[in-house]
């Protein structure tokens, strides 16, 4: 079968001016075009539309990753235009994606086989900018830092105590720990620092969760860049740099339409990692969506534990916004590796790991309905290898939940093939058990930090405790004492597993999670717990995939995913 880019290149795309306007009801003049097939809307507009009735979210989620695959954008992109074909108004909502797992290991992230969102090189590669621009702000506000203390200090910034860090939109480990400012008197004065990947930056998170220009520059100014050498906060608006921030990234802050492969409508807007940040498109991405059309289709970053727990303690908190129903998405080949087998025998049936592996998607649900209090479909993605034998298994199994486990081919066969998991969505809704009444948080607003990381740990990743050295116990004390015991917590981890331990697969128990560094997002309004080896500056592996990728003597990109 062709590859995702062969599919992608071959598809008959329609202009977006009509696919907004025979699609979602936008008129041209609502719409900046960057070329063809890709256009933002404005803000005026997207303001027009508040007093406009909502249409029904649904969240689509995974079970822990894994080497096999899940494909959860493909099965969101699928499940949109399933909805479209069975008559519903639906669209499509997800998060932009970084280059740095494009040209690393991941390849390209904007669905695959028949069920993607196109055009698919220029939303893989440099789209309209906005991951330029949150770069830019950020890097701003870096070079404002080291400015200001160039000059003078008149804010009595400890270098020491300088907790910001520049970014780049690209996978490179050497970056993780730098010295800057080498060089004589006329550089600066030399201190340690480092960067972090752009979708781990506190801009990215800000610019995710700001619901207007004016929300996003009081967000931006919140940021706490250091402290001064009496420990005082430090903050962006100090620096006087929040404006020309905002200015940087106000065209990035209107949100991006694009079209499936079938020209149903998308939106892309925003994308900080799950693993390493709150995973979900932006809030003015989703609001807006739900304003154009009767069912919203979006994703939470990795699995259910991660993403979607974030999601629901980050984002709907913040937002007031409320999931209908969850698909969680699994492969039969997905459920074999978390139930011991190796990648290169995934897919020869086998029964006896297929049953181990369970324990895995058993966790989610059980997650998703008690902790989340919402429905959930189970969507299986469906590969050639996957056997009778080992689909009745799953089936059976999940029967004993009470949980519908349909077998989806949108991969193969696009919108068609993923009919059956539209149906059990529209089910859900329009028979009144939407889990908006059900809806609950993971844990109160008012718990104090280590209580709220203690709730998630036990509750969603089934650990025992909470560990913190005396250093991080004391900074979340400090941080506890200085009025932010209210933010929700933003768990940085593997996204491979419940633990720490990225090798430890299918559903452990009574492990530690253990705290290792604490951040405060004081813009975004959370606080960072780093926990395990996770790194917010990802490497690039031994063969990366940006070996693969090239451009053909006609001007099409290959190799890209």
């Amino acid at each position: 079968m062709a590859s995702d880019i062969e599919i992608a290149q071959k598809a008959t795309l329609q202009r977006i001016t009509q696919v907004a306007s025979d699609k979602l009801g936008i008129a041209d003049e609502h719409l900046e075009p960057y070329g063809h097939y890709k256009a933002k809307l404005s803000l005026d507009y997207v303001d027009s539309l508040k007093d406009r009735p909502n249409g029904k979210l649904i969240l689509v989620t995974a079970i822990s990753p894994t080497p096999a695959g899940e494909g959860k954008t493909t099965t969101t992109v699928g499940l949109g235009d399933a909805l479209n074909r069975i008559g519903k108004k639906a669209l499509v909502c997800l998060r932009e994606p970084s280059l740095g797992p494009v040209f690393g290991m991941k390849g390209g992230a904007a669905g695959g086989g028949h069920a993607q969102v196109v055009p698919m090189e220029d939303i893989n590669l440099h789209f309209t900018g906005d991951f330029n621009a949150i770069q830019l702000a950020n890097n701003l506000l870096a070079a404002m830092i080291d400015n200001h203390i160039h000059h003078g200090n008149e804010l009595d910034i400890d270098v020491r105590r300088i907790t910001w860090k520049r970014v780049l939109d690209m996978n490179d480990r050497a970056l993780r720990d730098i010295t800057c400012s080498l060089g004589g008197p006329g550089n600066g004065y030399p201190r340690e620092d480092g960067f972090d990947i752009v979708v781990a930056s506190e801009v990215m998170a800000i610019f995710c969760l700001a619901t207007s220009i004016k929300d996003l520059k009081e967000r931006l100014g919140n940021i706490v860049i250091g402290y001064t050498r009496q420990q005082k906060p430090v903050t962006a608006r100090d620096l006087k740099a929040h404006g020309a921030m905002t200015v940087l990234l106000k065209d990035a802050l209107k949100p991006n339409l694009v079209q499936t492969l079938e020209n149903n409508p998308a939106i892309l807007h925003g994308g900080p990692f799950a693993n390493i940040a709150h995973g979900c498109n932006s809030v003015i991405a989703t609001q807006t969506s739900l304003k154009l059309a009767d069912y919203v289709v979006t994703e939470a970053g990795f699995g259910a534990d991660l993403g979607a727990e974030k999601f629901i303690d980050i984002k709907c908190r913040k937002s007031g916004l409320r999931p209908d129903a969850v698909v969680l998405v699994a492969t039969i080949r997905a459920l074999k590796f978390h139930g011991g087998v190796d990648v290169k025998e995934l897919n020869t049936e086998n029964l006896e790991a297929l049953e181990k592996g369970i324990a895995n998607i058993e966790r989610h649900v059980a997650n998703i309905r008690e902790h989340y209090g919402l429905p959930c479909v189970v969507s299986i993605n469906n590969f050639t290898f996957d056997t009778p034998a080992e689909l009745k298994l799953l089936q059976d199994r999940m029967a004993k939940h009470e949980v519908p486990v349909i077998v989806a081919r949108h991969w193969a066969e696009g919108g068609k093939g993923a009919e059956d998991v539209a149906r059990a969505v529209v089910e859900i809704v329009e028979k009144g058990q939407s889990g908006a009444a059900g809806f609950k948080f993971v844990y109160d607003e008012s718990l104090p930090l280590m209580d709220k990381i203690t709730a998630i740990a036990t509750k969603i990743y089934g650990a025992a405790k909470v560990n913190a050295s005396a250093k991080v116990a004391g900074e979340i004390k400090k941080l506890q004492d200085a009025g932010y015991g209210h933010y929700p917590v933003c768990v940085a981890k593997t996204q491979y597993s419940f633990s720490t331990n990225p090798n430890a697969r299918g559903a452990p128990s009574g492990h530690t999670i253990d705290i290792r560094e604490v951040r405060l997002a004081a813009g975004a309004e959370f606080i960072v717990m780093i926990c395990g080896d996770v790194m917010t500056m990802p490497g690039l592996p031994k063969v990366p995939s940006a070996e693969k990728i090239d451009l053909g003597d006609d001007g099409k990109v290959v190799g890209l995913f």
